[in-house]
């Protein structure tokens, strides 16, 4: 109870001392276009002087002092556009789940990693996939990348800046940082810069020994055409993603001498391994309006991972890696380029109040590694299309499919209402490149795979009262001919289905004026024949419970309380360095244990505030800690400090 008291006393002087510089913050707003044509329109029937007039009225204050902030500063995504339903949002001044800064704590907890900023990461539920053609099978580090088409196109007022910096416990850091402004009110540009650096938290021998470092940067684009008919988006990215890899701690029961839970005093098994996952993307969108309720789009896209593995087998590091395979050579080599090429060509509109959409869709690639005879090739034609029908604000149905040339698809529908979501996937789609043919320095396979299929039945049911907002949800999977890696690392195939049973619920209850619990618990029950290739938790729960309200005369918003998550026994798939890849494995049992963590978000003004206090329950439980990966031990207590703010001129 001592460590608690010191830290909640170091909290309140870290909020004490910002008041001083407390104001009244921005309200947090958003506006929808039901047609991004309908808003071009009226720009030009008031005229380019009179745009920036009206301009000018909205951002002055009653000093006539120009006024910029989250709302003249404002982002939309491609998918809207697409839609034909542009959503322009304003900065985010939220404090909800701002102390879950890492992606894996924004994702709920719901990817397995080797407890590291940066480390590779699987889904802990089955997803389906969103490309249902060949993929290169190295999805490790798919979280940290930034994908081109989720890309934040900018309509700003002036130039904008965002800053955050957050500085993990144990040198666990990261900083990113944007810019955007506009050339003129129909053209704006901006560029985007991210970096991870990781200090291994298992044995790091100097100060600067990183386990992860990345570094990332993008461009981006948006311009149409002085009559509204034209409109193009385009963004450039690169990810350098690097990790010197430990293996994971010696087992006891292999060293005597080494120990779990003894953190940077721990014995791991690599010191000269390390992986690199280096992508780049090129991505173009861009359509133009035929007349009203019909516009032609084309979509481009340009991608390339390069991936290296390389492991010095004239140090310890063999130890860790099976024999079989292991040449005379004194380095392990493993090397695969992974290049795609899509093109995207539609017709789309409204009619009659549906939005619909068709499409061809052409995508070709390679992948290239030195140990095949030749690289492997991939050409595949899509045909595909939307339709969605809003019926009011609050009721719609939608439906939408591509068909794979030959033999995979995908078809969805969804319907929405104020107090049901209903929704059901039907997909046959590619197992990956990788899982059909590796050839690499210890392993290597050449199967002839067939597609996968999955049934998938979502519902949803909503229930709000003043004070509550309860979810109860019901997620069915019928799953066959799944592809998955064994326990001794290959992949392989099963001939059996499995089926999926997984009811949820989300519940949020605000206590009196100045209180919240926000609760999620998901069930899973796998049954079948191929039940064995998925290991879930059959229990996973979060809950926070935390004080949430404005505090000095409303000058500082504050959120200050407890974040818990949880999840039953079950036996965790452990990752090989040497494939980058998650497997089967029956022997660690990766045991049930909560994790609170203490946190204090607060907002003076723009300025968002985050300390967090991680692993607060350490040493009040039976056991010593946690593992979220056979071998890789969990956070110990450390503390989090972060702080992001925006600059508007």
């Amino acid at each position: 109870m001592k460590k608690v008291s010191i830290i909640l006393w170091c909290l309140f002087l870290c909020l004490s001392s910002t008041y001083t510089l407390a104001q009244v913050p921005i309200p947090r707003n958003q506006t929808r276009e039901a047609n991004p044509n309908q808003r071009l329109n009226r720009e030009l029937v008031e005229g380019e002087e009179g745009e920036e007039q009206e301009g000018r009225r909205t951002l002055l204050d009653d000093s006539t002092r120009m006024v910029f902030g989250p709302t003249t500063s404002l982002y939309f995504y491609e998918k809207d556009i697409k839609r034909n339903q542009l959503v322009l949002y304003p900065q985010d001044t939220s404090l909800f789940n701002f102390h879950n800064y890492d992606p894996v704590a924004k994702s709920g907890w719901k990817y397995q990693d080797l407890g590291n900023i940066g480390s590779a990461t699987q889904p802990i539920f089955y997803q389906l996939p969103d490309i249902i053609g060949a993929t290169s099978g190295f999805h490790a580090y798919d979280l940290y990348h930034r994908a081109p088409e989720k890309m934040k196109y900018f309509d700003t007022k002036s130039p904008f800046t965002e800053m955050s910096a957050f500085f993990g416990g144990g040198n666990r850091n990261m900083l990113d940082i944007a810019f955007a402004r506009n050339i003129n009110p129909r053209w704006n540009v901006g560029f985007n810069f991210h970096t991870i650096r990781a200090r291994k938290t298992l044995n790091p021998n100097a100060r600067d020994d990183n386990m992860v470092e990345q570094t990332a940067y993008s461009l981006h684009t948006n311009y149409r055409s002085e009559n509204g008919k034209y409109w193009v988006l385009a963004n450039f990215s690169r990810t350098l993603h690097r990790v010197n890899e430990i293996g994971g701690i010696i087992p006891p029961e292999v060293d005597s001498t080494s120990i779990y839970f003894t953190y940077e005093d721990a014995k791991v098994w690599l010191r000269a391994s390390q992986a690199r996952d280096l992508r780049q993307d090129y991505h173009f969108y861009h359509e133009y309006k035929v007349k009203d309720g019909l516009q032609i789009y084309h979509i481009f896209d340009r991608k390339k991972q390069d991936l290296l593995f390389l492991a010095d087998m004239a140090s310890s590091d063999t130890l860790y890696y099976p024999l079989v395979g292991i040449s005379e050579r004194d380095t392990a080599r493993n090397q695969n380029d992974f290049a795609e090429w899509r093109n995207e060509v539609g017709f789309k509109g409204t009619f009659g109040g549906f939005y619909y959409n068709a499409f061809v869709k052409f995508r070709n690639g390679r992948m290239k590694n030195v140990r095949f005879e030749e690289d492997e090739r991939f050409a595949e034609f899509f045909i595909g299309g939307e339709l969605i029908g809003k019926i009011s604000e609050k009721w719609s149905i939608s439906a939408d499919g591509e068909y794979l040339l030959p033999g995979a698809f995908r078809i969805h529908g969804l319907f929405s209402s104020p107090w049901l979501d209903a929704e059901y996937t039907k997909a046959l789609y590619k197992p990956n490149l990788m899982q059909q043919n590796y050839q690499g320095y210890f392993l290597n396979w050449t199967n002839d795979f067939s597609n996968i299929g999955v049934d998938q039945v979502k519902g949803t049911i909503k229930i709000s009262f003043d004070k509550i907002r309860i979810r109860p949800s019901l997620t069915l999977n019928r799953i066959n001919n799944y592809v998955y890696f064994e326990v001794n690392g290959e992949s392989t195939q099963s001939s059996d289905e499995a089926f999926m049973l997984q009811p949820g619920l989300i519940a949020n209850f605000q206590i009196g004026r100045k209180f919240r619990w926000d609760n999620e618990v998901i069930f899973t029950e796998v049954t079948g024949d191929g039940s064995d290739a998925f290991r879930i938790p059959s229990f996973y729960a979060n809950t926070k419970f935390y004080f949430d309200s404005p505090l000095f005369d409303d000058n500082v918003y504050v959120q200050l309380g407890l974040d818990i998550r949880y999840h039953s026994d079950y036996f965790a798939d452990s990752y090989f360095v040497g494939t980058q890849q998650f497997n089967l494995q029956n022997d660690f049992n990766v045991y049930a244990y909560p994790v609170a963590d203490l946190f204090l978000d607060f907002r003076i003004n723009r300025t968002r505030v985050l300390v967090k206090y991680n692993h607060l329950n350490s040493g009040f439980m039976s056991q010593e800690g946690y593992f979220v990966t056979p071998d890789y031990t969990g956070y110990r207590s450390f503390l989090d400090l972060g702080i992001t703010w925006y600059l508007f001129d």
